[in-house]
C-alpha cells in the first residue's frame, strides 16, 4: 500500500477517540487525518478533508451518526462509511444500510479488526462484524414458512441463495467465479438479479437481507 488510507474518526467521546487515534497510528495502513464530536461536526468538515474512509458512531449529541449518515449520503453517495456500534444497536442497521453504510464494527473489536475493517471497505467490499453477525441471527423473529414463501414468490434459485451466500462472506465477483467454477459474467447477471428480486439497492442491503432472512451462516 503506497500511502496510508484516510480515515475521519466520528465519536462524542474524547478518551474513545484519542484510544482509536493512538491504536491506529501505531501501523502502517491507516491514519486518522480528522475527528469529529457530533453528526453536525462531521458535516461541517467532511467536504474539505475527503477522507477515503469515515469511521462513524451511531449515538450522539447534537446529530446522531444516523442522520449524518443520511444527510452525507445525499451530498456524497461514494462516501464509505464503517458504522462504530455496540450492542443494542441492531434496531438502526436496516435503516443505515439504506444510506450506503459499507458494514458495522463493534466499538469492543481489537486493533487488528478495525483496520482489517478500514481496510476491506476502503478497497470496495462490505464489512460486518462476526460477533454483530452471531448477534442479529440470534434475535431475529425467524417464521420458517413465512421466509419460505417470501423466497419462492420472488424466484430465487438454489444457484442465486448460493451466490448471495458467498457475497455475504465478503467474496468479490472474481472469486466467486473461480469458487463455483462458473464465468465472471454469469456471477454478474446473478447479482444484478439478486438485487432486483429482494428489492436491494446495494450490496450491504443484500447482506443483511440474506441476515434477516436466514439464508447464511454466521459461523
Amino acid at each position: 500500500m503506497s500511502s496510508k488510507i484516510r480515515v475521519l474518526l466520528v465519536d462524542d467521546h474524547d478518551m474513545f477517540r484519542d484510544g482509536v487515534k493512538l491504536l491506529l497510528s501505531s501501523g502502517s495502513e491507516v491514519e486518522v487525518v480528522a475527528e469529529a464530536r457530533n453528526g453536525q461536526e462531521f458535516l461541517d468538515i467532511v467536504e474539505d478533508i475527503k477522507p477515503d474512509v469515515v469511521l462513524m458512531d451511531i449515538a450522539m449529541p447534537v446529530m446522531d451518526g444516523i442522520e449524518a449518515s443520511r444527510i452525507v449520503h445525499e451530498r456524497f453517495p461514494d462516501l464509505k462509511i464503517l458504522a462504530l456500534t455496540m450492542f443494542g444497536d441492531e434496531k438502526y442497521y436496516y435503516q443505515l444500510i439504506q444510506y450506503n453504510i459499507k458494514g458495522f464494527i463493534l466499538k469492543s473489536s481489537g486493533i487488528s479488526e478495525l483496520i482489517g475493517a478500514v481496510i476491506q471497505v476502503f478497497n470496495g467490499t462490505n464489512y460486518f462484524s462476526n460477533e454483530l453477525l452471531v448477534k442479529l441471527l440470534a434475535n431475529i423473529n425467524f417464521e420458517k414458512s413465512k421466509i419460505s414463501e417470501q423466497i419462492q414468490s420472488e424466484k430465487l434459485s438454489k444457484r442465486e441463495v448460493e451466490i448471495m451466500q458467498e457475497i455475504s462472506s465478503g467474496l468479490s465477483n472474481e472469486k466467486i467465479s473461480e469458487k463455483l467454477n462458473i464465468s465472471l459474467a454469469t456471477v454478474k447477471t446473478h447479482r444484478a438479479n439478486l438485487l432486483l428480486k429482494t428489492g436491494s439497492n446495494n450490496t450491504a442491503s443484500l447482506v443483511m437481507y440474506a441476515i434477516k432472512n436466514k439464508l447464511i451462516d454466521a459461523d
